[in-house]
């Protein structure tokens, strides 16, 4: 039963300090402009986001607003929920 305790507290203990460790450690700051890839061979461009959008998937990668603007006049779709045309004022 000792050991178990033990373990506990140690588990305990190193969370916490994981935490702290965490919580002193600045966040990077989100991108303005994200363009997501596909999927597959090619990895073309799908949609443009605004940087931080909640339906922004692991295939994003940052840009900057002028790649932003030329993937969205090149054809690229804007995502319907951030509406990142409507920011950039790229309206068809």
């Amino acid at each position: 039963m000792r050991d178990l305790e033990r373990t506990r507290s140690w588990i305990a203990d190193e969370e916490q300090r994981l935490a702290i460790v965490e919580a002193r450690q600045p966040s990077a700051p989100s991108p303005d402009w994200l363009i997501e890839q596909g999927i597959g061979v090619g990895r073309r461009p799908v949609r443009v986001h605004v940087g931080g959008c909640w339906d922004a998937s692991k295939r994003c990668h940052p840009a900057t607003v002028d790649q932003a603007r030329q993937a969205l006049v090149g054809g690229v779709e804007a995502c319907p929920h951030c509406r990142p045309d409507t920011e950039l004022g790229v309206l068809d």
